[in-house]
Parts: structure tokens; sequence; C-alpha cells
């Protein structure tokens, strides 16, 4: 432990050292920032506030959102600060936060997009039992075990990371602190410690994304069954939830199956999934569904246009 004192800050390279690039690179990351904000908060308040909107799939779909932006806090105004400034330097313990944040609240996404694909499986194949399984009760425990899977998640990674030895270098070949650009800074061999971060991240990754590919594919089985105006909202609203899904797991599995090695490709996917993807959901889940739709556009008639006028 006392190695790794030697080592009280790191140094993010971050993704260009080119000045003018980086002005480009602010700019665009601080409009995506306010755009993943304000996408996924309208988002919760419509939720809350929306009287047509109380089903189990739009409180998961609230609780995803807010998620998305613990998720993108904890990684992009960082990112915009060292755009601007050029500081880009971050203390140990405050590398070690964002690294539980990021994984607490990733993980935490992972496990509620399982659980909203369960609620689609019971809506559209057991529609009468519906109201019975998906209890309000039944939701609280639900994401609260979502959270527990979350936090157990990151608390292994953190605690995997954390009692290694630094001892220098200490420059990041990446724009946040995340688990194998850490791992390249370790001065003892990290061999098993890259299979356990593997293990612990690539197995959630690939196990909840083929529970989620067999769940859909379940579904999309099941809706010969129903008629056609059923057909087509079950298409619209799993049409949505299949591509986060594929927006987020892709990139995820790349990332975290596979040796714990960096390459240069990472940067790129990683600006995807932590800038990209938490400001795409709300759109995605926004304009292909038409109740989430009529309920912005009520609650904007309702609350913001009287004051206008």
């Amino acid at each position: 432990m006392e190695s790794r004192n030697n080592v009280t800050y790191f140094v993010l390279l971050g993704l260009t050292q080119n000045l003018k690039e980086q002005k480009v690179l602010f700019v665009t990351f601080l409009l995506f920032y306010i755009l993943t904000l304000v996408g996924n908060m309208l988002i919760v308040v419509t939720v809350t506030f929306s009287k047509t909107l109380d089903s189990p799939m739009y409180f998961f779909l609230a609780s995803l959102s807010i998620m998305d932006v613990i998720y993108s806090s904890s990684i992009t105004p960082r990112l915009i600060s060292d755009l601007f400034f050029g500081e880009n330097t971050i203390s140990f313990q405050s590398c070690m936060t964002q690294l539980f944040t990021e994984h607490f609240s990733s993980g935490s996404g992972v496990f509620i997009l399982l659980v909203m694909a369960y609620d689609r499986y019971v809506a559209i194949c057991k529609p009468l039992h519906y109201l019975v399984i998906m209890r309000q009760w039944v939701c609280i425990v639900l994401l609260v075990m979502c959270w527990i899977g979350g936090f157990l998640h990151s608390i292994i990674q953190l605690s995997t990371i954390y009692r290694l030895p630094f001892c220098g270098p200490n420059v990041i070949d990446h724009f946040f602190c995340d688990m194998y650009p850490l791992l390249k800074l370790i001065c003892t061999d990290t061999c098993v410690t890259g299979i356990l971060v593997a293990a612990n991240g690539g197995l959630i990754c690939t196990i909840v994304f083929l529970l989620l590919l067999i769940s859909y594919g379940v579904i999309l089985h099941s809706l010969k069954n129903l008629s056609h105006e059923g057909r087509r909202k079950a298409l619209q609203t799993c049409g949505s939830h299949i591509t986060v899904v594929v927006f987020f797991f892709v990139p995820c599995i790349f990332e975290y199956v596979r040796p714990a090695k960096t390459f240069p490709i990472d940067k790129s996917l990683s600006v995807f999934y932590t800038v990209i993807t938490p400001m795409l959901n709300p759109l995605i889940y926004t304009l292909r569904n038409s109740e989430m739709t009529n309920a912005v556009k009520k609650l904007w008639r309702r609350d913001v246009l009287p004051y206008s006028k």
C-alpha cells in the first residue's frame, strides 16, 4: 500500500493534443452534455407528472434516465473542463470516485434494461396477469435490486484496482479513469487482475446481452398472437429498447470481453457509449413512443405555454 501512495494524481492525455481540435470538441461535448441533461430530465419530469404514464415501463424508463444522467455526469463535465482549461490532472481519490460512479451507474443501467425487457415480456406474453405480477412494490424491489447489482459490480471493480501498487508512471492514455488504462500503470503483474476485471465487466455485459436477446426474441415470436394495432405498438416499444441495448452493449462487450489490453479504437468507442449513447437514449425512447411524445406535448402545453401567455 505504501508504493501506491507514490502516485497522488494522474495525468489524462485526453482525446487530442491539438488546440483547434480541443476547441471543436469542447463545443461539441458541451452541446451533447446539455442535450443529455435536458433529454433525460425531460423524461423523468414527464413520467413523474403525467397521469397517462403510470405503468411500470415508464417507471423503469425514468430510473434509466436518472442513471444515464449520473453516468454522463461522472465523465463528461471533467472532459469538457479539461478541453477548455487544458488542465488534465486528476487526483488519485477523484480518479477512484469517478471509477466507482461510472461503474455503479452503468451497472445499474444494465440491470434496469434487463428488468425493462422482463416488463415487456409480461405485458405482451402474459397481459392478463400483468397488473398482478408487476405490482408497485414488485417494481420498487426490482429497482433496488438493480442498484444493489450496480453497487456490487462497482465495488468489486474498485477494490480490485484500489489495493494495487501505483508507483509510477502516472500518465493515463485516456480521457477518463477506466480499468484497463489504469492497469497499465500498475507496477506488478496484472495477469490475474486483468482476468478478474474481464470476468466481472465482460461476463455481466455478455450474460445480460444474451438474456436480453432471448427475451426480445420470445417477445417478437409472440407478436403473431396480437392484433395489428397491438403488434404495431409492441414493435414500436420493443424497437426502442432493442436499439438502446445494441448501442450500449456492443461497445461494452468489445471493451471488456477480451484480454486486459488497450487499443487505439478504445477512445472512440468510449466517446460513443459515455457521451453519445446517454444523449441518444431519450431521443430513441421519445421519438419512437407515441405515448411518451403525447405526454411531453401535454406537459409542455399545460406547464409552459400558460406562462408564455
